[in-house]
């Protein structure tokens, strides 16, 4: 059966124990739970045969559902430490669908704390997995500032650069440097379960502008968010 014709899922990864910003997957983002924008994303953009929540955490799992989204399964426990990385908790439910008997095409990993998504771009995503020999299609960014010119503060209070060889070089002339934007993650089912590694040469990269992209970590980070999406929806009012 040709790829196109598989199922394509969407899972959405979301414990319930973040430390930095208390019950962040759930907490209203600009009028809505947090997940809601990741869930509200993939179901709009018509990609996606499953859209499945992995959690941990009863409450995430009944937002989930209100939100549309399927939670079939709860996520173990040593899948929803501090130590568990991403991709083995979306291998776990690469895995859990396979179980199933779902004729799985490609698996997304979509951030529950990814308010900037767009489905345009979801939908890049799918086309460039499927234009190559690629395991993976992911967002990325550029870097605000040079990183060849970065330095760091050394132990006696100065300064050194971490890349002393671009010393006299032009920015201009500077390597392009990339950035993970953070938002999703297109995979082949037997790239998640196979562990390969996201940033590498088996990866195709979808290039967004750094104005969409804002890691949401620290209560600073949330408010710069909210202020950004706010200021988004205002100028698409203006323009519409």
């Amino acid at each position: 059966m040709p790829i196109n014709q598989k199922l394509k899922v969407a899972v959405i990864p979301a414990r319930g124990g973040s430390k930095r910003i208390p019950r962040k997957n759930i907490k209203l983002f600009c009028g809505k739970p947090m997940i809601a924008w990741s869930i509200e994303a993939a179901i709009l953009s018509g990609l996606f045969e499953r859209v499945i929540v992995s959690t941990d955490d009863k409450e995430i799992a009944d937002v989930a559902r209100q939100c549309g989204a399927e939670v079939p399964f709860m996520r173990p426990a040593e899948l929803s430490n501090d130590y568990a990385g991403t991709t083995e908790v979306i291998a776990h439910a690469t895995k859990w669908c396979l179980d199933q008997g779902l004729d799985v095409a490609a698996v997304c990993c979509i951030y529950a704390t990814a308010p900037f998504i767009q489905i345009d771009d979801l939908k890049r995503g799918w086309e460039a997995l499927n234009s190559g020999n690629w395991e993976y299609a992911f967002t990325v960014t550029d870097f605000a500032a040079p990183i060849f010119r970065s330095f760091k503060q050394t132990a006696d209070g100065g300064i050194e650069m971490l890349f002393p060889e671009y010393y006299s070089t032009r920015s201009q002339d500077l390597p392009s440097a990339l950035h993970d934007a953070g938002q999703f993650y297109w995979g082949k089912p037997l790239a998640w379960i196979e562990g390969k590694r996201v940033f590498d040469q088996c990866s195709i990269p979808i290039i967004i502008p750094r104005w969409r992209v804002q890691d949401i970590d620290t209560e600073e980070d949330w408010l710069r968010a909210e202020l950004m999406f706010c200021a988004k929806e205002a100028k698409q009012g203006v323009m519409t």
